[in-house]
């Protein structure tokens, strides 16, 4: 017993060094892509009802994963928005599921659990969600979904009620992290199978409720997203002969980057899925082939190996383009979607080495080199996330037509003040996707920074042949013709913007400030109030508010309008200085203000 008690601890002690020595890099990263979305510019962190909006409203602008956010906003009053401690977080978590994985492999009794779970806590394609700050989302859930199968797995060794209910809680709380839990129910299916344990009426009973509640989660996310978020807009345009191709296509691709995990990028390559090129059909007739040897062999395989399998597949279902994703847009596969289904593969290449190893010598030789080489290849991903240049700079290393990479490497460069570099960025994505409106939005916006105000203008024109009805555009348009004292032109945009976004704040204030303008006073205060309403938290609207207020005599108005700035931006000079004019205006009534 102490023996084992002195190897436990060894194998759980490798683990977590390994890992903290791996990750070194990506804790000294940065924030990347949409962590902007999810943490450093996301209200509902410091929002004082922001804990309720997480949980109960319509705010949340990406799927629903409101454990997530919550974790995210505890960690905001800890640490603010210093990327260290959000990154530590996310490879602590990464370390406890592989020593949850190491546990639960043991209970099930697969032969190389511990180097099953080395292999998880080193493997370069975990890179992504450990070393991604939004990726909260895959080690969070994949935390959870873990327990849920430890206490299910001990509730099947001992039938007692708290066992199947602490089972799942756990389960809930993986869905809320991650509604891609759903696919649970096929593993406790798959360990009962691997154990031996007669599947009868009293066991579905059992399983139902994990069914009911993935169902539920999953078909309220889709509803979310198609019509509250809008991505129904999204198409997929694969018909369902394609999806399977797709499907096949990409199971093999996952399978691919497990054995051999050179040139794992951000963003791999778009494949061209058509039903009219025979080749296409390879991948799908391989699986079949898989499939019939699984059924031909299945004794000599023995049910590790085809639950190893079933696993790999059925937890990558829900990334495989029966349902359409918003990544689809720009590629159909990433490192992050086999986090977990990986591990189906894993496990029985473990097993297969641990059993081996017994015969031959030199596998525990072997293993430990392969270990050292995904730590290295592993530490070296991690410096791909030190900064959103790293980032896209790296994609196109890897895949030079990666039109969302030159887009957002535009975007990082523009905001370290490299605008010619970023516009040529822009014009690189619109070369491989002309029709990429957010392209031509921030090109317009560069355009503008740099007072070449013809550029911005007809860079808008192209943009609004494209696609006429994006409030952005109008939006774009409308800062442009202000800049060129085209006040009436410039209105009429930006009403257009707020004809097609209801809630656009900016839009709002800009139509006032163009109104303020030409001197329409109590129109330019209507918007200028609505700006306000809909973003409580704007200082601008709230100075030139004041300052209407002040040209019509009402000091009172203008002043707590000013402090309403100041407290919002306490080094907001222009409004300091309203303030105290119209504070001595007040004073002084005949002095003009």
């Amino acid at each position: 017993m102490q023996q084992k008690r002195i190897i436990s601890f060894a194998g759980s002690a490798f683990l977590v060094i390994a890992c903290l020595a791996v990750y070194i890099p990506a804790i000294r990263g940065g924030f990347v892509w949409d962590d902007d979305d999810y943490v450093t510019q996301n209200p509902l962190l410091v929002a004082p009802d922001g804990l309720y909006k997480i949980w109960f409203s319509k705010e949340q602008t990406s799927q629903y994963f409101p454990l997530v956010y919550t974790t995210f906003r505890l960690e905001h009053k800890l640490w603010g928005f210093n990327p260290l401690g959000y990154h530590i977080t996310n490879i602590i978590l990464h370390i406890i599921n592989s020593l949850l994985l190491w546990r639960l492999l043991r209970l099930l009794d697969v032969p190389g659990a511990w180097l099953a779970a080395a292999i998880f806590a080193l493997h370069p394609v975990q890179v992504e969600s450990a070393a991604w700050i939004t990726e909260r989302k895959n080690v969070l859930m994949t935390m959870f979904f873990f327990l849920s199968l430890l206490a299910w797995v001990r509730f099947m060794e001992k039938p007692a009620i708290y066992l199947y209910f602490l089972s799942l809680v756990f389960y809930i709380l993986a869905l809320f992290s991650k509604t891609t839990a759903c696919t649970l129910p096929a593993a406790l299916v798959l360990i009962l199978w691997m154990k031996n344990i007669l599947i009868d009426k009293r066991r579905w009973q059992q399983i139902t409720p994990y069914v009911v509640l993935g169902l539920a989660m999953g078909i309220f996310v889709v509803w979310r997203e198609h019509y509250i978020l809008g991505t129904s807009r999204l198409k997929l345009e694969l018909n369902p002969v394609e999806r399977l191709l797709l499907a096949a296509r990409a199971l093999w691709f996952y399978i691919g980057k497990l054995i051999w995990p050179t040139k794992l990028t951000f963003s791999y390559p778009k494949w061209d899925i058509s039903w009219t090129q025979p080749v296409q059909y390879l991948w799908l007739i391989a699986w079949v082939v898989v499939g019939w040897c699984m059924w031909h062999w299945r004794e000599r395989l023995g049910r590790g190996v085809i639950a190893g399998i079933v696993f790999f597949v059925a937890t990558l279902s829900p990334m495989l383009g029966f349902i359409s994703l918003y990544t689809f847009r720009y590629t159909y596969v990433a490192d992050h979607y086999q986090y977990v289904a990986s591990i189906g593969l894993i496990a029985i290449v473990a097993a297969l080495g641990y059993r081996a190893a017994a015969k031959i010598r030199l596998l525990p030789i072997v293993a430990a080199i392969i270990l050292a080489g995904y730590g290295v290849l592993s530490r070296q991903q991690c410096y791909t996330y030190r900064n959103l240049e790293t980032l896209w700079r790296d994609t196109l290393t890897k895949n030079p037509n990666s039109w969302i990479a030159y887009y957002n490497l535009g975007i990082a460069l523009k905001e370290q003040g490299r605008l010619d570099e970023a516009i040529s960025q822009y014009r690189q994505a619109l070369q491989i996707k002309p029709d990429l409106i957010e392209a031509y939005n921030n090109l317009a916006m560069v355009f503008t920074a740099q007072n070449k105000f013809t550029e911005a203008v007809d860079v808008c024109q192209q943009a609004m042949h494209i696609k006429p009805d994006d409030p952005d555009i109008h939006y774009n348009l409308g800062i442009a013709l202000g800049k060129y004292d085209r006040l009436d032109e410039a209105a009429d945009h930006f009403r257009q913007a707020l004809r097609l976004k209801p809630d656009y704040a900016d839009a709002c204030y800009n139509l006032g400030r163009v109104l303020h303008l030409q001197g329409k006073l109590d129109e330019a205060i209507v918007y200028y109030q609505q700006a306000i309403n809909l973003n409580p938290n704007f200082p601008k609207a709230h100075n030139n508010l004041g300052v209407v207020f002040s040209l019509q005599g009402k000091f009172d108005e203008a002043a707590e309008h000013f402090r309403q700035a100041l407290r919002l931006k306490p080094d907001y000079t222009e409004a300091q200085a309203n303030l105290e004019k119209a504070l001595q205006t007040q004073v002084n009534p005949h002095k003009s203000p």
